[in-house]
């Protein structure tokens, strides 16, 4: 009786919360996402990189209520929109003591330089540069400012790059495990540590060819924007690690001082009642706008693996990452159809995924050209394997010098763990009718030879299609696609040479080639048409609830922020895409 006294009071506490609360909640989000705060007359922008970053904000609207970081997408038009802002007089980047993604950091030295002509000042600073990830890409961010700042004391680790990956050979067979997987080809890596114990020669080429690349292409932008010799940066830089104070006298950075001092130093050049303003008040998930009149440029933002089917809603505060075909499809038709829309520009950041989403995908970005209206792909940090599929046909492709790309090739499989399950009393049993193919890629037991003859025949079908997207859509051979194909990964420099993608350059680049094939001179609209959901139809989809109990949950859920409320979000979303047979192992992957 006391247990149920207690529920009943809760249930009817939350109702009067919700009931009295949500309005005012929902009127409070309403004017939350109608405008950033007032900004002061005289302000320096500070953009902290050392919060979580992506190439692309979350698509639905709750996930950026809930986010913590900056998105590349919206650093750079928020830079954009700063440099011709009055308010604003300078800007000071917080640099990450680790590294920063290639590709986005190729974007935000372009973002940070475009600024710079403005005439106003760009500060950098730094509590610390240390051997995590790309942290050469985190330098030449740094030096593409006015000023490179470290704090006193601070470690200047920039050595070089170094990639780690583990090997699962030894650990299956002590335990019986089969991987039993088809690549084609031997660049195709990236099952390898399930079938081998070490690199293989085309593996540890082809990751030494593209690691090579970006630290050439770090050190070159670098010392490009310090006005120092590329291998006399180099000599310096591999002959650390430094304090900031070395750092300084060997001219790798410009001053020493703590984070305050640069804050001040900034201010004072700002002039009297300057105030400091988070770059996330001023320019947080603002998408790229349209102004003033004349024609349009559509941009299309996708990041994440790309899948088959349609976004049904998981935890709408999470803003998870994948490409769903059906959407990201759906985006292109819709700019096809819109008559002031005359060149999309795709910004792309994927690794890869399914063949058959890809080739939905592709599909639409040829219905587009076929109604006259090129489309200019933008990449990432990556647009490999199905990201290159996807864009393959593209009327052009823009990518950054170390974007990560082509990774033509295709692999599958499955594990065998029959006999590991056996070890511990656990039988796997399989009963089925019609050919044994049926049963193939049960995890029981290996393929047999009749069944991995067929599975092999049906990856070249699949290698064969990429090889002929990639063929028609930048006019190669078939020869010559699969002498650079094979499954290798090339950085954007590196695919340029072969052919590849058309032009270096960042997001604003493929907005000018894009205006450049449609024939628009002078200024564009840009108007943004990437797959989104309201806050409210994203929790709709995600339970199956009606539009009243979506609204009520979502303003819930932001209010408290609960973290045991989430979860529950989380199993429930989880538990309809099970029941909805979502979840797909697919055998096959491009990426």
């Amino acid at each position: 009786m006391k247990q149920f006294l207690i529920t009943a009071a809760g249930v009817f506490a939350g109702l009067l919360i919700f009931l009295i609360g949500v309005p005012f909640v929902l009127i409070s989000m309403a004017a939350a996402a109608a405008g950033p705060s007032p900004t002061p007359s005289k302000a320096v922008l500070e953009l902290d990189l050392r919060d979580p970053l992506t190439d692309q904000s979350p698509q639905s609207t709750l996930a950026n209520f809930a986010r913590r970081g900056h998105s590349a997408m919206s650093i750079l038009e928020g830079l954009r929109r700063a440099e011709t802002d009055d308010r604003i007089k300078a800007v000071l980047v917080r640099l990450p003591e680790g590294g920063v993604e290639p590709g986005l950091a190729d974007e935000l030295r372009l973002g940070i330089k475009h600024f710079r002509t403005s005439g106003k000042p760009v500060i950098a600073h730094s509590q610390g540069l240390y051997p995590s990830g790309f942290v050469t890409a985190s330098y030449m961010i740094g030096a593409a400012a006015d000023e490179l700042w470290m704090q006193p004391g601070a470690s200047f680790q920039v050595t070089g790059l170094a990639n780690e990956d583990l090997f699962f050979k030894r650990l299956f067979d002590k335990y019986d495990i089969k991987p039993d997987y088809e690549q084609r080809y031997e660049y195709k890596n990236a099952v390898n540590g399930y079938l081998y114990d070490d690199y293989t020669p085309a593996h540890r080429s082809a990751e030494l060819s593209w690691l090579g690349s970006i630290y050439t292409t770090d050190i070159a932008a670098a010392a490009g924007d310090r006005k120092l010799d590329p291998a006399v940066l180099k000599t310096a830089l591999e002959a650390g690690p430094y304090l900031a104070e070395d750092a300084v006298g060997l001219h790798l950075i410009d001053h020493v001082g703590q984070v305050h001092e640069a804050q001040q130093a900034l201010i004072k050049r700002a002039g009297d009642g300057a105030q400091l303003v988070d770059f996330e008040d001023y320019a947080h998930g603002r998408p790229p706008r349209e102004r003033g009149a004349g024609p349009v440029v559509a941009v299309i933002e996708a990041e994440g693996d790309i899948v088959d089917g349609k976004d049904q809603g998981g935890n709408p505060f999470a803003g998870g990452s994948s490409i769903y075909a059906d959407d990201l499809s759906q985006a292109f038709y819709d700019a096809i159809k819109a008559k002031d829309v005359k060149a999309i520009v795709f910004r792309l950041n994927s690794p890869g995924g399914s063949d058959t989403a890809s080739e939905e995908i592709l599909a639409s970005i040829r219905a587009a050209k076929a109604a006259g209206k090129p489309v200019v792909v933008s990449m990432g940090t990556y647009g490999a394997s199905g990201g290159y599929w996807v864009s393959s046909e593209a009327s052009a492709i823009v990518a950054e010098p170390s974007t990560l790309t082509g990774s033509i090739g295709v692999f599958g499989g499955k594990f065998a763990l029959g006999p590991a399950l056996a070890k511990f009393g656990v039988d796997v049993r399989q009963l089925g009718v019609g050919s044994s193919y049926a049963g193939a890629f049960g995890m029981g037991r290996e393929f047999t030879p009749t069944e991995r003859a067929a599975f092999s025949r049906w990856m070249d079908r699949i290698y064969d299609n990429f090889v002929q997207r990639v063929a028609v859509g930048r006019k190669l051979s078939p020869d010559r696609v699969r002498e650079i194909a094979k499954g290798h990964v090339w950085t954007g420099v590196q695919a340029k040479d072969l052919g590849l993608v058309d032009q270096i350059g960042g997001f604003y680049d493929a907005v000018d080639k894009a205006k450049t094939l449609a024939g628009i001179s002078g200024e564009a609209r840009l108007r943004r048409m990437s797959p989104s959901n309201s806050p409210f139809e994203a929790v709709q989809k995600m339970l199956g609830v009606s539009a009243t109990s979506a609204r009520t949950l979502a303003a819930a859920a932001w209010v408290f922020g609960d973290p045991r409320a989430q979860q529950l979000i989380d199993e429930a979303s989880q538990a309809r895409l099970r029941s909805q047979g979502a979840m797909v192992l697919a055998p096959t992957r491009v990426r």
